[in-house]
């Protein structure tokens, strides 16, 4: 048969509509389709991307020269940034907004990257073989694309704020005028790309109202020395507080108040005295950014392809069932009916497991922000074992300073895939749940499990009889209380229950076991997105790796930014700024050494300065071996974390225990000398 070449129509990325694709007594006809054709936007991407970069490139040079200048005139300046150095992800004073939605910026751009036809907007129809290298590329790409936008935030110029202004404005606008010449395109769903863009929106309009109000306000200059932070820190720390009695005094709290307390130790909330590392800060933003990209992939993924099953089922599917051995029904509509009903509920589980792992995750990453803040308090007051449960130094090292660079990474990828185990385990449970338990229950056939169940029902009599009886005879019969004391008693017949009840412990035995992997699997399901917490044993931990990373991140972070440290060195810099015998004030306020003829106010001074390096050593441990007197006495093998060794290597784990208290007591000896 000769065909021309009209009868051939060219394919193209279609959703069908199945619904009425067979009739009764009707031959198959060729479905309605709605065709989502390839969309070029009237704002070009490949031109704007030039336009971009080529304005780009310009506001970093112009902000190059005007911070040049700014230090050439100012001379001695703390904490500034340049060109090459545009955020201090050591300074817990700096505004953090900014940078947290440049970095979700660059994170959803990142998201789109994995199966977007063409990676770089500077090559369209990229050929197969290349489109990997293409990934590659664009990867380093975007985040350069964005690096000017962190600038202009970050450099506290009143210029910079104008460039960052024009810059967030021309990505907002360009990026809007785009979705709405194009909403829909043929990317896996039609409305994928639309979605997918809004975090990108979110970022740039909080970008775009913030660099005006910046610009008004003018820069702030109280950051990170500067800031009165760390003296309030330090004020909060010796603030007086209040006496225990009263509380030892009080009620034990009622069963309300307890229940209430599980669902408060779940929800962060922010202290005035105590401020989020940046890049924990950072962590948290890209985390929830991933969960949001996370559940829109895995929706758009699956819920479109059940649509068109259900919309394509019609009668042939009694058919299809029957040459496997099943019949729902005689009547086929009647098994239509059914089998679409079926695929329904297999939606509504998807759905529901989706919505239970993005519930899951976010009350994770809310517990983690809280237990951040307490490992965080707990390092900087020298609390070492509570974190690693051995003895270890707060420094960095090679592979610490690896794990702090790569955090907010390797957070933000663990719970991505997190959610995607957690997906698939919640559909498995939600689908034994409806499919063997309720669904039977409801329509009272099929009913296995409960059969199952049924015919063993004396087994189940006998464990659970046995069980109670061990409790009520071991609360009853075999423990007596005198004086206040616990001891046993009628030890003949517990010898004698323990040997007849052997057999039927072995059993229960192998039920707690299988219970004991479906709880182990479970926790670790759900916890899989959090590095805080390590899914192995204490003993194993150092080979959970991304614990590890996490142990090493609070190292260099704690070690390089510690807030008692930093309000010293901010006092030490005070003092050197103010002029005037600068060397003499320094030794004075850290050796307490008298002028001639002190004043009360010089002496209070002093005093007050004395104390708060006895303070910050005894906080910072780490700080001890700077100390040119100690220096000259101890070497670094036998210093563990900035603390004098006063043990051998053989000594008792007792005496290693003590860091804080040994060097209290080695400065207040320097202090007496």
């Amino acid at each position: 048969m000769n065909h021309s070449k009209d009868d051939f129509e060219p394919f193209e990325y279609s959703y069908y509509d199945y619904s009425d694709w067979y009739s009764e007594n009707a031959e198959p006809t060729k479905p309605p389709k709605e065709v989502i054709l390839p969309c070029d936007p009237t704002a070009d991407d490949l031109l704007f991307h030039l336009c971009i970069l080529s304005i780009s490139l310009a506001v970093t040079l112009v902000l190059a020269v005007l911070t040049r200048k700014n230090k050439l005139c100012q001379g001695f300046t703390r904490g500034s940034s340049s060109i090459f150095s545009p955020v201090n992800f050591l300074d817990q004073t700096q505004k953090k907004g900014l940078v947290m939605a440049v970095f979700g910026l660059v994170f959803s751009k990142l998201a789109m990257l994995v199966i977007a036809p063409d990676p770089l907007p500077f090559s369209k129809d990229t050929p197969a073989e290349f489109k990997e290298y293409m990934k590659i590329i664009a990867i380093f790409y975007y985040p350069v694309l964005y690096y000017p936008l962190l600038l202009c935030c970050t450099l506290q110029h009143k210029v910079g704020y104008v460039f960052g202004t024009l810059l967030s404005f021309s990505h907002f606008g360009v990026q809007l005028w785009q979705k709405f010449d194009c909403p829909k395109t043929p990317e896996i769903y039609k409305f994928y790309a639309l979605l997918a863009t809004l975090p990108q929106l979110a970022c740039l309009a909080y970008l775009c109202i913030q660099f005006p109000l910046l610009f008004i306000k003018g820069p702030i200059n109280d950051e990170d020395l500067d800031s009165s932070y760390y003296n309030q820190y330090v004020k909060a720390l010796l603030k007086k507080r209040p006496s225990n009695a009263s509380s030892l005094t009080t009620d034990k709290p009622t069963l309300a108040e307890r229940i209430l307390e599980v669902p408060k130790s779940y929800i962060y909330i922010p202290e005035k005295v105590f401020r989020f590392p940046l890049k924990l800060a950072v962590s948290a933003f890209v985390t929830l950014v991933a969960i949001y990209h996370t559940a829109l992939l895995l929706v758009v993924l699956v819920v479109p392809v059940l649509h068109i099953v259900r919309a394509g089922i019609d009668e042939n599917i009694a058919f299809l069932l029957l040459g496997f051995g099943i019949v729902l029904s005689d009547d086929r509509m009647e098994v239509v009916q059914i089998v679409t009903f079926y695929t329904w509920l297999l939606e509504v589980c998807y759905l529901c497991a989706m919505t239970l792992s993005c519930i899951v995750s976010l009350v994770m990453l809310m517990k983690s922000m809280i237990l951040h803040r307490s490992n965080l308090r707990g390092l900087y007051k020298g609390d070492i074992y509570n974190i690693y449960h051995s003895p270890k130094t707060i420094r960095p090292s090679n592979f610490g300073v690896v794990c702090w660079m790569g955090l907010t990474g390797y957070q933000a990828a663990i719970v991505c895939l997190g959610m995607a185990i957690q997906t698939v385990v919640f559909f498995i449970c939600f689908l034994f749940l409806v499919f063997l338990m309720i669904i039977p229950v409801f329509y009272g056939r099929n009913i296995v499990v409960f059969e199952i169940l049924g015919k063993a029902w004396p087994g189940w009599v006998t464990l659970i009889l046995v069980t109670v009886l061990q409790h009520v005879t071991a609360k009853f019969a075999f423990i007596k209380k005198e004086a206040g004391t616990r001891d046993l008693k009628n030890r003949d017949s517990l010898f004698l229950l323990t040997y007849l009840l052997f057999l039927v412990n072995v059993i229960l035995g192998l039920i707690v076991g299988i219970w004991r992997m479906v709880i182990t699997a479970l926790f670790n399901i759900v916890h899989l997105g959090r590095i805080d917490i390590s899914l192995l044993h204490r003993t194993a931990e150092s080979f959970d790796p991304a614990y590890s990373y996490y142990t090493n991140f609070l190292k260099v972070e704690v070690s390089q930014s510690h807030p008692v440290m930093k309000a010293f060195c901010g006092i030490l810099l005070d003092m050197m700024i103010e002029g005037g015998r600068v060397g003499q004030k320094i030794r004075d306020a850290e050796e307490g050494v008298p002028d001639n003829q002190p004043s009360k106010a010089t002496s209070s001074r002093r005093i007050r300065s004395r104390w708060q390096l006895l303070y910050t050593l005894v906080n910072n441990p780490s700080l001890l071996g700077s100390r040119k007197h100690f220096q000259t006495l101890q070497t670094l093998d036998s210093v563990l974390n900035g603390t004098p060794s006063r043990t051998s290597k053989k000594g008792s784990k007792k005496e290693a225990a003590e860091p804080a208290q040994s060097t209290e007591i080695q400065t207040a000896q320097d202090k007496t000398d």
